[in-house]
């Protein structure tokens, strides 16, 4: 959400906020692909009581929050407004 805000876009759609970092962050597909299976599995914890923990899946998502972390580090911070 940081990278879309930081160009000026708003939105309150993670899955959207997803696939939108090839475009804001360079990422590629697999990482947002992660993101989103992660978010997905874990609305079906919370809504559902489905619990179903796969190990490579939790490294691949934090491997994911890695890759996105360090690219937004990696940003120019944006410039002043006023």
């Amino acid at each position: 959400m940081a990278a879309l805000r930081r160009l000026g876009y708003r939105s309150d759609n993670r899955y959207l906020v997803f696939q939108a970092l090839p475009h804001t962050l360079g990422m590629q597909a697999a990482t947002w692909r992660v993101l989103a299976k992660c978010h997905e599995r874990r609305n079906l914890a919370e809504y559902e009581g489905a619990l179903d923990v796969d190990e490579r899946l939790v490294a691949d998502l934090l491997d994911a929050a890695r890759s996105v972390l360090g690219a937004v580090r990696a940003l120019d911070p944006p410039e002043a407004q006023g």
